[in-house]
């Protein structure tokens, strides 16, 4: 009996693992894919790499927050593992069905809450603090998103953004003694960098990935003593892979070109962002949503380029989107002036053409009730069902 609820318990964590992959994989590599700096599967693959060196390091933090504090580690018999996994998986392939990156880490958390409330062994000093977390990571990535798309956008995009060359970034010759990387037809030292640039924070961000996520796949298991902390790595990190190579495909598509258009430089702003946030609040221990951080961070730089003013004098300088504000010397945006403070990805003035705010409203909504709906269903189960509990 044992050995099968081990295997129920490892089935259902490789179930969450595999949801956890077409989430986060597609925040992660979604700016890039939009950017078009990498195709699909190659994203998957690196998104693979990562995520282990994430979830190695600093995802342990995390873990031990899922595992052994919001609620004691005596709740979580394999039984009641195995329930809170489920609803974890269930709750995330709902919203990947439907192309939406779910916050993995705050179903999760909404699942473990159902079970300490049902047990009347929630930490609330703990839960407070995660909660403050969530509340803080998407207000600091819109502002910070914000605060570029108003006021740093334009010029900065000049500075940094390139035009695709349109044929590879790389070319091998294979004409001498060893293979020689040469830059390939069209390809710029300046989009070298750039495109690179870019390439290492999704890198970046898919470490950030690990670090957060892992934990929500295998921290019941983990906190009930069923699995050891390394295995569980590896057992996350596989179940991440597959979905990563899968399911991801979608909500890759969705946020990279579903909510905003995402030029290179735009991409690399996003995830240096989203990134930085959610490796802070994992190294700190506190589960959080990388979705939620770089869709908010999209949102923030869509409305910060679209609520722009500009003075006669930032148009004269090329610094403006093309438009003068009420606040400036009235001037006309003739199609010189227009050219000469074009943003490098065409202007776009309007919000709406910026995100989409449906696409927004849809997101929040999931993160909304997809927690919700763990804590619910978690806690109903778990009192009205306790030898689930122990």
């Amino acid at each position: 009996m044992i050995s099968t609820l081990l295997v129920l318990g490892i089935a259902a964590a490789a179930f969450v693992g595999f949801n956890i992959g077409g989430s986060s994989t597609g925040v992660a590599w979604g700016p890039s894919i939009g950017a078009d700096i990498i195709e699909k599967s190659t994203a998957a693959a690196f998104m693979v790499v990562f995520v282990l060196i994430g979830g190695w390091t600093v995802g342990r933090n995390v873990t031990t927050t899922l595992g052994k504090d919001i609620v004691p580690q005596s709740a979580f018999s394999i039984e009641a593992s195995i329930v809170v996994l489920s609803f974890i998986g269930l709750g995330m392939l709902f919203a990947n069905l439907y192309g939406v990156p779910i916050s993995t880490s705050m179903t999760a958390v909404g699942a473990i809450a159902g079970l300490g409330l049902a047990t009347n062994s929630l930490d609330w000093s703990i839960m407070r603090e995660i909660i403050m977390w969530w509340l803080l990571a998407p207000i600091i990535g819109f502002w910070c998103g914000g605060v570029v798309g108003r006021y740093l956008y334009p010029r900065l995009s000049r500075s940094f953004e390139v035009r695709r060359s349109g044929g590879p970034l790389l070319t091998v010759e294979t004409d001498g003694t060893l293979p020689t990387p040469r830059f390939g037809p069209g390809t710029s030292r300046r989009e070298f960098v750039s495109t690179g640039t870019a390439f290492v924070i999704a890198c970046y961000m898919s470490f950030s990935a690990g670090a957060s996520n892992v934990a929500n796949a295998v921290a019941p298991l983990v906190g009930g003593g069923v699995i050891g902390s390394s295995r569980a790595v590896l057992l996350g990190t596989a179940a991440i892979g597959v979905g990563a190579f899968t399911i991801a495909r979608r909500t890759m598509e969705s946020v990279g070109n579903g909510l905003t258009d995402l030029p290179l430089f735009a991409a690399t702003v996003v995830m240096l962002i989203a990134a930085s946030i959610t490796a802070v609040a994992s190294w700190l221990g506190n589960p959080i949503s990388l979705a939620l951080s770089t869709v908010m961070t999209i949102v923030g730089l869509g409305w910060g380029r679209a609520s722009r003013t500009e003075t006669a004098r930032e148009i004269v300088r090329g610094d403006a989107d093309g438009e003068a504000s009420t606040d400036a010397v009235p001037v006309e945006a003739s199609d010189e002036a227009n050219s000469a403070g074009r943003e490098a990805v065409g202007d776009a003035r309007n919000a709406g053409e910026l995100f989409d705010p449906s696409a927004v409203i849809r997101f929040v909504g999931f993160w909304i009730a997809g927690p919700s709906a763990a804590t619910v269903l978690s806690y109903l189960t778990f009192a009205f069902v306790p030898i689930l509990s122990g």
